[in-house]
Order: C-alpha cells, then structure tokens, then sequence
C-alpha cells in the first residue's frame, strides 16, 4: 500500500519549484493533494493535470497565504473536495535580496509576511482541522540560516523564524499528535532561481564550490524528504530542522 493512501496535504506555493515538486510526490504515494498557488493558476493547474494523469487527485486552491481570510478558504475548499486534512506543507515563499542600505518596510514586510506570517496562519488553520490521530506539518526553511548571505539579511531572519517556529510548534502541538518539522534546502535550480539571475551567475558557480556534493539541488532532491516526513515511517520524529544542502553549511 502507499504510504499516504487515504492521507490529504496542503502544500501552499505549489505551481512551481519545490513546491510542485512535493506536491506530486505526495500524490505519488497516495495522498490528495490541494494544490495552493498565488498568481500562477497555469503553472498550478499543470501541477494538477500531471498527477491525475498519474492517477492521483488533486485540485488547484487559489490563496495567498498572508491574508487570514485566503487561508480560512483554502482548507475549507481542501475539505469540502477530500473530506479532512492531515498535512501541511507550508512552502509559500519570497526572497528578496538587498544591502544594508537599500533595505525598506515594504522590502521587510513583505517577506516576514508571506514566509513567517503565512506559515503561522495556515499551521494553525491545519491544526483546527486535523483529526483525533494528529498530523504532518512540513516547513520549508533555507540553508540560508546557516551560510550567512552578504545582502540576504531580511531573508535569513524568515527563514530563522521558521526554524524556531518549528521547534516551539512541535513542543506547543505535540499532545494533539501533530508533528512539526522543517526541511532546510541549500542553493535550489527553480523557477525563482532562474529569474534572480543566480543560474550561470558568479553566485552560483560560488554555492557549488561550497557544497561537497558539488552540484545545484533540484527540486527532485528535495521532495523524497518532505513525503518521509509526511509518512508514518516518520512518527517519532518532530521539532527537527533537517539539511538537504548536499553539504553545504
């Protein structure tokens, strides 16, 4: 039997990357998948597309995850087509990078309020509707906090909150069976990475020198983790913030 069959995610930010990336893998493996997109309802209805025509379900959930009221819709959406929820991915992000100076309050809040404030609405609007056996919640973190990027400072805390986050989340959730934990990708080849200009850049061939692994992830490299976090092969595990950098630190 697959490891999710009669299992539902919510993965936010799946029409591409990482995101998309998890979603089939999750769907791969049994699960339902809401498919939870911002502005990209092609690339989310591609996503959705490719796993039924694997034969698995799945629907494209519009939201952003930083307004409570797009959060509230997107499980009730969730539950009204698969009947409940017992995973969480929360994979909706932005990164902007700037110096020191030329940082703003929009450059701060906007990235505080999609990968912090977004992660906390859509964690507690999982954590109403889990069942009596608890749930999965996956936050997606960045090697970010660790490698200490020149200009990426407002990205980097995100990203810290996130980790602490976690490790508050898996110690406040864990009587209700609900298990927290993050993944912590290094330098990924997306979409996102694609338009910033980091692949071909001097920055990239700078992070795969950095890493022992000595290549770019892959969306690919980063999925597997996140449904084993998912699956029951994973129970006894919470409150971890888990490396998938191929080394890098």
């Amino acid at each position: 039997m697959s490891k999710l069959a009669g299992k539902t995610a919510v993965v936010t930010g799946a029409s591409k990357g990482i995101g998309a990336a998890i979603a089939k893998a999750l769907a791969a493996e049994g699960a339902a998948v809401a498919v939870n997109y911002a502005s990209s309802r092609e690339g989310a209805d591609k996503v959705v597309a490719e796993i039924t025509a694997a034969g698995g379900k799945a629907i494209a959930v519009h939201g952003d995850v930083a307004k409570d009221a797009d959060v509230t819709r997107l499980f009730d959406e969730t539950q009204a087509k698969f009947g409940g929820v017992d995973i969480l991915v929360n994979n909706a992000g932005v990164y902007e990078f700037a110096a020191l100076e030329e940082i703003t309050e929009a450059h701060f809040r906007r990235q505080f309020d999609i990968n912090v404030l977004g992660l906390l609405q859509a964690t507690r609007e999982a954590a109403k509707r889990f069942g009596l056996d608890g749930g999965s919640v996956i936050n997606i973190s960045s090697a970010a906090t660790t490698v200490d990027i020149p200009t990426a400072s407002v990205y980097t805390a995100t990203k810290a909150s996130v980790d602490s986050i976690t490790r508050v989340l898996a110690k406040e959730l864990g009587p209700r069976k609900i298990r927290v934990n993050a993944i912590s990708p290094g330098a990924v080849e997306t979409e996102g990475t694609h338009t910033m200009g980091i692949i071909g850049s001097d920055l990239e061939t700078q992070m795969v020198a950095q890493t022992p692994l000595g290549r770019m992830g892959q969306p690919s490299d980063i999925a597997p983790v996140a449904t084993f976090l998912a699956s029951p092969e994973s129970f006894w595990i919470t409150g971890e913030i888990i490396a998938v950098a191929g080394g890098n630190r």
